[in-house]
């Protein structure tokens, strides 16, 4: 769930936040908790919410103090109102991310020998590994004030058969490899390098048609119905002498 927000009234909410208890996945996205969530993406109070969602105001307190317990909303900030005091509260993370860990059942998660790597479910178990590693330290990079220095490599290949799936993985692991030689530096700062691929997903066809087709159609089909109108109009709105001399010539053959 994305919740873009900026620092608000000096305090500075993280970019991530990993989410990898069940039960702080089971409250947060526990209907109303998730819309509140989503709401406090700025701040508000227990009564402004209560109002927007048509919600009774205990309801509504209820379940912020939920929220609040398990760390995925704060306190930002207090007012003194008709004799009580106000709390507005404001989401901790700009957005949760849900561990894919969470989703497995427990320990009868598949396992998958690393050496087939052309497996689907070792890609999904690496990909999995790598959204942990990174928001955890994303997060602990955040709470020191920096900046986690990360890099992407994203690009599209079309194989003409399934064994050039093969010979491309093999092509780019000793490419890698070699240039993971060249850069590697004894008491450097190790970094994991992840390189997977997928069939892409298969795009809806497109109807084809040339630019401009659709609306010379229509302007044919509308001129046409215009057409027409205008001759039934000349039978019944013509002249007055030509629908009666037909209906005397019909009166006559008959």
């Amino acid at each position: 769930m994305d919740l873009s927000n900026g620092s608000i009234w000096g305090v500075s909410s993280t970019e991530m936040q990993l989410v990898d208890e069940p039960e702080r996945v089971r409250i947060a996205l526990a209907s109303p908790r998730r819309q509140l969530l989503e709401r406090l993406r700025q701040p508000g109070s227990a009564a402004q919410l209560a109002a927007e969602f048509g919600l009774p105001r205990q309801r509504v307190n209820y379940h912020l103090r939920v929220l609040e317990q398990v760390g995925l909303i704060e306190l930002v900030e207090e007012r003194p109102r008709r004799g009580c005091t106000e709390r507005i509260m404001r989401a901790t993370s700009h957005a949760f991310l849900v561990d894919p860990a969470v989703m497995r059942a427990g320990e009868e998660a598949v396992f998958v020998a690393a050496a087939d790597r052309f497996a689907a479910e070792h890609l999904v178990t690496v990909a999995a590994d790598t959204v942990r590693q990174v928001a955890r330290m994303q997060a602990g990079a955040g709470r020191q004030g920096v900046r986690l220095l990360t890099f992407t490599i994203e690009t599209q290949v079309r194989f003409a058969e399934p064994g050039d799936v093969h010979r491309f993985t093999d092509a780019l692991s000793e490419a890698l490899a070699h240039t993971a030689a060249a850069f590697d530096t004894a008491g450097g700062r190790p970094y994991r390098v992840v390189v997977g691929g997928h069939p892409a997903p298969a795009d809806k066809p497109a109807t084809e048609h040339k630019p401009g087709t659709e609306d010379k159609a229509a302007t044919e089909h509308k001129r046409g119905t215009e057409d027409k109108r205008s001759t039934e109009g000349k039978d019944v709105t013509g002249d007055e002498s030509a629908p009666a001399s037909r209906g005397t010539q019909a009166g006559g053959e008959s």
